[in-house]
């Protein structure tokens, strides 16, 4: 409490110690809502404010550890009081939705670290667009990974649509539709056909991605994001990065 403002009954207080106590309160109420409103605004994770750069080495050191085994241990029962009023994650995933890709493992991440998407092929959808624009917009993720893997179901159920000239069952064709541009893209190219068409995917839905207006493309623009593509190897985990042919991935 202001001494000021300290006042007895038998005191007999001055017209000058009333505009000292006074002004000692309007400056309490000046200063009270600035304090709540950066106290607000502190991130639930302060080590995930982080730049685009940052954000890639972290993932990429990350899926080294989980590659040679010694990820770290996770403290998930603070991270979840901690993340109950809020969440800042530091890149977000677009990936396939096969049972043997999970990001959060393969990057040796925590909860509210990273914010995925997953769906079969790992392409962009009006749906993924709109919740990667939620991500940056008011979540402020620096860093969006599209992720394709090594021997994907869905690329490889697309070609295969495209070259029998078949119809899928249910709502499949919609999974092919997404994914044949790369397929014809990489149509008579040398070496694997699915790896090809795999990697092309992700090629073309960071470009997608780049280009999506007017959220995503402004916050490319301006610096404040960054879009890479990379495969995930069953085999090992290992992450490798893709480069779009024009400049490299790191």
């Amino acid at each position: 409490m202001c001494q000021l403002c300290e006042i007895t009954p038998s005191s007999r207080p001055s017209r000058r110690f009333f505009l000292a106590a006074a002004a000692c309160t309007a400056a309490s109420l000046a200063l009270a809502p600035a304090v709540t409103a950066k106290e607000a605004k502190r991130p639930p994770k302060p080590q995930n404010v982080v730049s685009p750069n940052q954000a890639l080495d972290r993932l990429v050191k990350g899926n080294l550890r989980y590659v040679d085994g010694v990820s770290r241990r996770h403290d998930f029962k603070h991270e979840r009081e901690a993340l109950a009023g809020g969440q800042n994650p530091f890149a977000g995933i677009l990936s396939c939705a096969d049972s043997r890709i999970a990001p959060e493992y393969a990057f040796d991440t925590g909860r509210g670290d990273l914010f995925v998407c997953r769906v079969a092929g790992n392409f962009a959808s009006d749906e993924t667009i709109a919740s990667l624009e939620y991500a940056q917009s008011v979540l402020g993720v620096p860093l969006f990974m599209v992720l394709g893997h090594d021997s994907c179901g869905a690329v490889e159920a697309a070609i295969k649509s495209l070259k029998d000239n078949t119809t899928l069952p249910g709502h499949l064709p919609s999974l092919v539709n997404a994914i044949a541009p790369a397929v014809k893209a990489t149509a008579g190219s040398s070496g694997d056909r699915l790896a090809n068409a795999i990697r092309q995917n992700v090629i073309d839905n960071v470009a997608k991605l780049k280009a999506a207006t007017p959220i995503l493309s402004a916050a490319v623009d301006q610096g404040k994001l960054r879009i890479v593509g990379a495969v995930y190897r069953l085999v090992d985990g290992k992450v490798e990065l893709v480069a779009d042919g024009k400049r490299p991935a790191i």
